[in-house]
């Protein structure tokens, strides 16, 4: 918790917008925390925990977010680094990305293949035009950082038509529950 204030403020612009990062980091923390609740900490859907960490931020409704692939169940570990990752990605594309413009939307796939690897790919839409950032921000890190504490690779893409965001892991980095080591 320290980490994300002090890194939120770090890189703040102003004590507002710091308060700000902090109050959206803690809210996507705990309503990944409330969702472990109602499973007992056990595995939760990956469906329900993308639908749940999207939700607020497609306040419009209509579906302008849309998610799509193979339901997964996944440890508790995978669901808060996931919704860390897309609660940094929904702020984003509501501030600058697809979400903040009316006629943008989300396009979130995953799938899994023979080798058991697990790629999931986050795609901006019909949003204003993309321009890589000047800087690596501390959301941009933290997303980085989740994607290896995954033991997976983080990919991200400014393309001039919509910017995205690809995630590929071992699928038994979100579905195995990892023992502690005794040694």
């Amino acid at each position: 918790m320290s980490a994300i204030a002090s890194q939120s403020l770090r890189t703040a612009t102003s004590i507002e917008h710091g308060r700000q990062a902090i109050d959206s980091r803690l809210v996507s923390l705990g309503r990944a925390h409330d969702m472990l609740m109602q499973v007992s900490w056990a595995s939760t859907s990956l469906a329900d925990a993308i639908r749940g960490a999207t939700e607020p931020y497609d306040s419009q409704g209509g579906g302008r977010i849309s998610s799509a692939g193979p339901d997964i169940g996944i440890t508790s570990g995978a669901v808060i680094a996931l919704a860390m990752t897309f609660n940094e990605l929904c702020t984003n594309t509501t501030k600058f990305g697809a979400l903040s413009v009316p006629g943008g939307r989300v396009e979130i796939a995953w799938t899994v293949d023979d080798d058991k690897r697990f790629e999931l790919t986050w795609t901006e839409r019909d949003g204003p035009p993309v321009q890589p950032p000047t800087r690596r921000s501390f959301g941009t890190r933290m997303i980085g950082s989740l994607g290896q504490q995954l033991h997976g690779v983080v990919k991200l893409a400014y393309e001039p038509t919509g910017f995205i965001y690809t995630l590929n892991v071992p699928l038994e980095s979100l579905t195995t529950k990892v023992l502690p080591d005794h040694g």
